[in-house]
């Protein structure tokens, strides 16, 4: 029997599940089973099916699957444009992009600004039925965007968690744990005045990680503050020259400890316009993205928040919600 043309269909008409079915010689029904792995469809005719698919560049039409469904086969992930600084938008997307593979679902990047109210991407999404499920960074004790996904019962993943009581999936890191251990590794190289630069105080990671600062200056017995007025988020000039001053004072820290990596830069620019340096006059503890840091200043000691497992592991829990999985359940820290 003389093999079908398989050959990708003409330059400009778009091949539809019709096209397969003519080319495969099978009902267009049984080609869009075969495409969605049904196991009624022997594997010898799925996977005939899917490599002509794939010949011709075939893409299903996300309009009509919403019609037929009710489904958009979408994730929005919803970041602030900030975010991007050292990375973090970008690995987050290499995180949720592997978690995605290999299922129907595509992500599509909802940015919104610093200055905007965060719930308008969300309500934007919800109101036109955009997506199937989202994805939030950024969380607040009392998130207001979780409480609007919970009561519209829209599944979603949060990176960081929340104080409003509600069961929902996470992914977090625990900067509890992490000002802490730089507390005490800070005491061990000698420093007994220390502070922290936190991130916004709006935001429930801030809190994490002055309790563990606090923590830390309990068991080591040393003095330390939070600093006043700056934090992660502060642009990086006017931050590099208010610890600048900061550090020309005769009350001036001896150890620092900062929770994001290009604030870090920032804090050592203003350390050393105070003609300080780092591992003799003060100490500098900082969290990082990327493995910049140590080649910046190899005195500074470094702990890595892994965004790439983030947003994998943010992927995995909004398409196991999806799938009905229980939220109590799909919360990580690491």
């Amino acid at each position: 029997m003389k093999e079908r043309d398989t050959a990708p269909a003409e330059e400009g008409i778009r091949p539809t599940l019709k096209t397969i079915a003519l080319m495969a010689g099978l009902g267009v029904t049984t080609v869009s089973r075969a495409l969605k792995d049904a196991p009624e469809i022997g594997p010898a005719t799925r996977r005939r099916v899917q490599q002509i698919a794939k010949q011709v560049g075939y893409r299903p039409n996300r309009a009509g699957v919403r019609l037929r469904t009710g489904k958009t086969n979408v994730i929005a992930l919803l970041l602030n444009t900030q975010d991007e600084i050292m990375g973090f938008t970008s690995q987050v997307i290499h995180g949720v992009s592997q978690a995605l593979v290999g299922t129907q679902y595509h992500l599509i990047l909802t940015p919104y600004l610093h200055s905007k109210d965060p719930m308008d991407p969300v309500r934007y999404v919800v109101e036109t039925g955009s997506a199937d499920a989202i994805i939030l960074s950024r969380t607040e004790p009392q998130d207001a965007r979780v409480r609007y996904l919970t009561e519209h019962n829209i599944p979603f993943a949060t990176h960081g968690r929340t104080e409003l009581g509600i069961h929902h999936p996470y992914h977090d890191f625990d900067n509890d744990t992490f000002t802490f251990d730089m507390v005490k590794a800070l005491a061990a190289r000698g420093r007994k005045r220390l502070a922290v630069l936190t991130p916004p105080p709006a935001l429930t990671y801030y809190g994490h990680a002055v309790s563990g600062f606090q923590r830390g200056l309990r068991e080591t017995g040393a003095s330390g503050v939070v600093f006043g007025g700056i934090d992660i988020d502060t642009p990086l000039d006017e931050l590099r020259t208010k610890i600048r001053d900061l550090m020309m004072q005769p009350d001036r820290p001896d150890g620092l400890i900062c929770g994001g990596s290009a604030a870090a830069i920032a804090l050592v620019a203003g350390i050393e316009a105070a003609d300080l340096t780092i591992g003799e006059d003060v100490d500098v503890a900082a969290k990082q993205s990327t493995d910049i840091l140590p080649w910046f200043r190899p005195q500074l000691i470094v702990v890595t928040e892994d965004f790439k497992l983030a947003g994998l592991q943010l992927g995995k829990a909004v398409l196991a919600r999806l799938a009905g999985g229980k939220p109590q359940i799909l919360q990580t820290i690491g």
